[in-house]
């Protein structure tokens, strides 16, 4: 009888010692995985190509660290507040060069307009890509004042030989990208050539709107510089650390 308790005694105490191995080993083998797996940001949502992304827009996703490419971002700070140049699929891992950080791309809702030369009276001839704008509409017969309350985007401004108009040698968007404030007057100070096509990135309702205005010939357009071109930047970057300060990502 006793030879018999201490059979199953043994057997138990086997068992007992099988199961605390084993389970010694999954928590090895899952802080080993752990230790090996590295976050990666990845959209919540399918993002359209123009839009502009937002910290609620964002997740963390583990990868293993031999799948993990230099150019996915992991810090979504780095992409909170700036445009996607592409779409981007849900929980797909985040690239560094699917962005363009200075609203050249137009919006989802946006698209890409060259005004007609005939539609304009006057074009400040500081303004460069990625500027954002005023547009007046100025009327003979009519009343003249802003046409609309929002800032707009300059996609590009174009010479007679169809050449961007910039400094050759520092472009005013290289020194924004740097953040050399000083280096972008100098580059629209020294740029050389006069405007004489402009595309702005319009909605269809601005777009007709202006169309609807001016292809009488009794209004026409007045193009200024706005002094949003210099913080816009600034603005949507800090908007966006602290959104995701506050929000958070999950």
């Amino acid at each position: 009888m006793n030879r018999r308790r201490n059979i199953w005694l043994s057997f138990i105490a086997a068992m007992l010692s099988a199961a605390i191995v084993y389970g010694l080993y999954q928590l090895q083998r899952q802080q080993i995985e752990r230790q090996m797996t590295i976050e990666v940001v990845v959209p919540k949502r399918f993002i359209s190509a123009g839009e502009h992304i937002k910290a609620s827009d964002l997740a963390l996703a583990g990868l293993p660290s031999n799948a993990v490419l230099p150019d996915m971002i992991r810090d979504a700070g780095e992409i909170i507040g700036k445009e996607a140049a592409m779409p981007m699929g849900s929980g797909e891992p985040v690239l560094s060069w699917k962005f363009n950080e200075y609203g050249l791309q137009p919006s989802a809702l946006q698209s890409t307009f060259q005004i007609p030369k005939d539609y304009i009276r006057s074009i400040s001839n500081g303004i460069r890509a990625g500027d954002r704008i005023r547009v007046y509409i100025s009327s003979e017969s009519g009343s003249s004042g802003r046409l609309f309350q929002e800032s707009v985007v300059v996609a590009s401004v174009k010479s007679s030989g169809n050449l961007e108009i910039d400094n050759m040698e520092q472009s005013h968007l290289m020194s924004l990208a740097e953040g050399n404030k000083e280096e972008m007057y100098a580059s629209r100070r020294d740029a050389n050539g006069n405007i004489e096509y402009i595309n702005l990135n319009l909605t269809e309702e601005q777009w007709l709107q202006i169309d609807s205005l001016c292809k009488g010939g009794e209004a026409k357009l007045v193009i200024a510089y706005s002094p949003e071109s210099f913080s816009i930047i600034g603005e949507e970057d800090q908007a966006g650390s602290d959104s995701g300060k506050e929000g958070g990502l999950n």
